[in-house]
């Protein structure tokens, strides 16, 4: 029989590796199981974009916060390097400002700062800002590349923890302490099954009373000019509409009925921008939201052109050249930011069904670990 475990992860996604490194600290012993040769899904088809503000309030807000924490302890550790830090969220409606007016009177605006245009044109050079409103600026925000991210955090928690990895191995059944997969029986304590998108497969029978669906979207790489250079992420006036530290509060239910005559196109496509900026000058840019119990893996142009015409409207672009596009897929709940399900006492589900996997998995890894 291999040698026991005190808990088995399974999926070597951020939420699962968040579990691992948050059982590691604690000194156990920890085996992850991935189906995959290595991560291929949403961990690493995102923006690397760890945010905090505007996150909803409550348990999400304080799990991002957490997280951010966690990552800047950890990341210079495992070798991650932070590409850049902090938020400029334009407003470029004066609705869009009061729903900022209003978020800076929550604890939420703690640290942030609410510029004026002057302001923020004197910080960055790249904002467009020809009829903006004001400017929200956020400290707290951090960017690592998702890509080589969650690989070097695996082999860190490999090299440095001592957590075992099993790749290319697919989990057939957890009956914990028992857990089959394609290549052994293992066994542990405990079980934290992670496994994002595979709604039918562990567990379906628990799944399946929450309603999930499966949430697909578009992103790009674009490649401005040379020397471009971002203050820090950048949003705009759709993700006050769409993060619910904003899209909750009065104001923007008045933004929501203004966007939806102006912008109904986007709407339709869950789009609002996010633009983050990679060590090597390009962009990466997205992202829109398509809903369905099996989302078609077809990319519409339209989409994608929707989105670099928010990009343009929101950066002094000289180029805007697209050298990668590809599709991200989570599962999201019209009712929670993250399902966690006690099947026994033993085992733990976790599933983040908001798409905040890499901004609040290791404040979700704590809360499991606090309540199991």
């Amino acid at each position: 029989m291999d040698k026991p475990y005190d808990l088995i992860v399974v999926g070597a996604g951020i939420v699962g590796l968040a579990h691992a490194y948050t059982a590691a600290r604690r000194g156990l012993r920890v085996c992850v199981v991935e189906r995959d040769a290595a991560c291929v899904g949403a961990s690493i088809r995102n923006f690397g974009f760890i945010t905090v503000t505007g996150q909803g309030a409550g348990d999400t807000w304080r799990r991002a916060r957490r997280a951010r924490e966690i990552w800047g302890e950890v990341a210079p550790q495992a070798g991650i390097e932070a590409i850049h830090h902090g938020l400029y969220l334009t407003a470029f409606r004066p609705q869009a400002l009061k729903v900022l007016e209003e978020f800076m009177g929550t604890e939420m605006g703690e640290q942030c700062e609410l510029l004026d245009v002057a302001e923020a044109a004197r910080r960055s050079s790249v904002l467009r800002l020809d009829g903006a409103q004001g400017v929200l600026y956020s400290p707290h925000e951090m960017r690592v590349e998702s890509r080589t991210a969650i690989g070097l955090l695996a082999k860190w928690l490999a090299e440095v923890h001592g957590v075992d990895f099993r790749f290319s191995e697919a989990v057939l059944e957890v009956a914990t302490p028992r857990v089959r997969t394609s290549r052994a029986v293992l066994h542990a304590e405990r079980v934290a099954v992670c496994t994002n998108t595979d709604l039918n497969g562990l567990f379906a029978e628990r799944i399946a009373p929450h309603r999930l669906r499966l949430c697909l979207l578009h992103m790009l790489r674009v490649v401005p000019e040379p020397g471009f250079k971002l203050p820090g992420s950048v949003m705009a006036d759709l993700s006050l509409v769409r993060y619910h530290g904003y899209s909750h509060l009065p104001a923007a239910r008045v933004l929501m009925e203004q966007m939806r005559r102006e912008e109904g196109e986007s709407l339709d496509n869950g789009i609002h921008l996010i633009v983050v900026q990679s060590a090597d000058g390009s962009l990466v840019v997205g992202d829109s939201h398509h809903y369905g119990a099996a989302p078609e893996p077809f990319a519409d142009e339209r989409v994608d052109e929707l989105i670099l015409r928010h990009l343009n409207e929101t950066l002094k672009l000289q180029q805007c050249r697209v050298s990668e596009r590809w599709v991200g897929i989570y599962p999201s709940s019209p009712s929670t930011d993250c399902l966690i399900d006690s099947p026994d006492e033993a085992t733990r589900l976790v599933l983040v069904t908001s798409g905040t996997g890499a901004s609040t998995a290791f404040g979700i890894a704590e809360d499991v670990f606090a309540g199991w």
